[in-house]
């Protein structure tokens, strides 16, 4: 197996999708661990400024698969280019980011390449000559232990937030990789991309989450949600049925049917603490529960618990955090 860890890029506009950094993140430690190298791989027709940001982050090199063909993504192309980059260039392993785009192709590239896959790894340890792959099973209730079987190549995608970014003090070279171009065949046809409305946010970048769950009782009381959000300068999230209510929008929604976040900062308020949110906001760094049931299973997993009426906590926790402000 060829000594080369490869991590597949992914940018939006321009610029590098800030879950990529996180699979180089994965990536390097996967290299350090192996005694293989890092390199950064990006399938695009143009690079914009994602190929140096990637640069930075402490790979070797950063290898841009560059075609007019990869200007719209369609997982026949990018599964083409990747393998046929792969197929001569023979890497060990594969990173991706989990994220919707990968998970969209990496099990045909898989496939075109005879290799394993494993999926939404959270983490990752050697036992003697074998990696022990750790990933969430049954909806994040459970964890998996999983070793491959065979010398084939590995394909490999780590959940959002398990392993955070870093920039390195050294800047890797950026070079061209080129590949057969009759294996960049698009198989969708691409008729427009609609961008998310300016309103809307992406949760995914916020370093301070204000999520509610029912516990809040109704729109009535989502004032005091919005100015203790306003005091923090955080973004306001919600557990499903809080969406399902309609007392937010959709796209505010995290869990397993929404979004997966890994804030510096994030504040559960009236969330009990269900598995299909908790595999949304696990990865948060440091987590602070309010919640007027003091076994409410989001305790479990936080670092501070407030036990208490919300509508109460709320209002006294907005002006302390002004007054420390101030």
């Amino acid at each position: 197996m060829a000594n080369r860890v490869w991590i597949l890029l992914q940018h939006r506009g321009t610029g590098l999708h800030p879950m990529s950094a996180e699979a180089i993140a994965a990536g390097v430690k996967l290299a350090a661990l192996v005694g293989a190298e890092a390199e950064a791989i990006l399938p695009c027709a143009d690079p914009g400024s994602a190929a140096e940001e990637a640069a930075a982050f402490g790979v070797a090199r950063v290898r841009v698969i560059q075609h007019e063909k990869l200007s719209d993504y369609t997982p026949g192309a990018f599964a083409g280019a990747i393998s046929a980059a792969a197929a001569a260039d023979a890497p060990g392993w594969i990173v991706l980011p989990h994220s919707y785009q990968s998970v969209d192709y990496m099990p045909r590239l898989a496939q075109l390449l005879d290799a394993a896959l494993v999926p939404e790894v959270v983490s990752f340890r050697q036992d003697g000559e074998a990696l022990i792959w750790t990933r969430p099973v049954f909806g994040g209730k459970l964890q998996s232990d999983v070793r491959v079987k065979g010398a084939g190549p590995i394909v490999v995608s780590v959940q959002s937030g398990a392993f955070p970014a870093t920039r390195s003090d050294t800047t890797a070279p950026v070079e061209q990789l080129e590949v057969d171009a009759t294996r960049i065949v698009p198989d969708r046809e691409v008729l427009g991309v609609e961008e998310v409305a300016g309103e809307q946010v992406d949760l995914t970048q916020a370093p301070i989450i204000v999520a509610v769950g029912r516990g809040i009782g109704g729109t009535e009381n989502m004032d005091k949600v919005e100015a203790l959000a306003e005091a923090l300068g955080a973004e306001i999230g919600a557990s499903r049925p809080v969406i399902d209510s309609g007392w937010l929008p959709r796209d505010r929604q995290i869990g397993s049917s929404g979004q997966t976040v890994a804030p510096k900062l994030y504040l559960a308020v009236g969330i009990s603490g269900a598995i299909q949110h908790l595999v949304g906001m696990k990865g948060s760094r440091c987590v602070v529960a309010i919640n007027k049931d003091p076994s409410a299973p989001i305790f479990s997993i936080s670092r501070y618990g407030i036990v208490g009426d919300l509508l109460e906590v709320l209002p006294a926790l907005t002006e302390a955090v002004r007054a420390a402000k101030s």
